[in-house]
């Protein structure tokens, strides 16, 4: 991977998460985008609605990568705990933040921004706003964190918004070859042989298992592309020397 790659990490924030209730979606599409931006992603966390949890994790993740993404914990309940948390984090109050209050007064009703509503309009001092095209309530950025909704559809829009702030680097490519009935175990000693090749590349193996049949996808991952082709290439060689036929891409769903 390219050193000059920003990183980052993720933080997904609520416990209906870790009850496995919700299930996310949202490191997903945050992986896949950060990729295509030339942005490493190093470390996803799940974690529960606890301020001294999430504080810890925070100050902990934005210590170690450039840019750290939350989802989850910004409503307006009571356990929507994340923007104070943060503000703890940060060591600055927890306050009104006059951009947002006002957004907000303006969009609900008379008589209908309230003191739940309010929680949403209450941010960590110092903090920027992130828009939500979708509904209203905004998401904040402090620092090097960038705090957004757990809500698929508003954390997208939240994070295409923000996107024109972050800094770049090469796009992070991808390529696979998968072949069906191969096991994982006839593959790495192979397969580590070729790692150690291109260096510079994330290369690993995925068992499947389908209605249609199992077999193995082998997907490697960097910023140059010849040296991805080249790196698909050795492994076509393997599978076909272990009497399978390499099939290129994804196994399908």
């Amino acid at each position: 991977m390219n050193e000059s790659n920003p990183t980052a990490a993720i933080v997904v924030i609520g416990n209906e998460i870790l009850s496995g209730r919700t299930q996310d979606t949202n490191v997903r599409y945050l992986a896949r985008r950060l990729a295509e931006l030339g942005i490493a992603l190093r470390e996803v966390r799940m974690i529960p609605d606890e301020r001294e949890v999430i504080a810890g994790t925070v100050n902990a993740l934005r210590a170690a990568y450039d840019y750290v993404f939350t989802t989850g914990g910004i409503g307006p309940t009571h356990d929507d705990i994340t923007s104070e948390s943060i503000a703890a984090a940060f060591g600055v109050p927890w306050e009104p933040h006059p951009e947002a209050w006002a957004l907000l007064s303006k969009h609900y009703p008379p008589g209908e921004f309230n003191a739940a509503r309010q929680r949403m309009a209450t941010m960590p001092r110092g903090a920027e706003l992130i828009p939500n095209p979708i509904s209203v309530a905004p998401g904040f950025a402090i620092g090097n964190v960038f705090v957004m909704a757990g809500v698929p559809r508003i954390m997208q829009a939240m994070f295409e918004a923000l996107v024109p702030r972050l800094r770049r680097g090469t796009p992070i490519l991808q390529k696979a070859v998968h072949a069906r009935g191969l096991i994982e175990g006839r593959l790495a000693e192979g397969l580590a042989a070729i790692q150690a090749r291109y260096p510079e590349l994330d290369i690993g193996s995925y068992p499947y298992y389908r209605e249609s049949g199992s077999g193995v996808a082998v997907v490697a991952k960097g910023t140059d592309q010849k040296a991805i082709d080249a790196a698909l290439e050795e492994v076509a060689a393997l599978i076909e020397s272990l009497g399978t036929s390499p099939i290129p891409g994804e196994p399908p769903l």
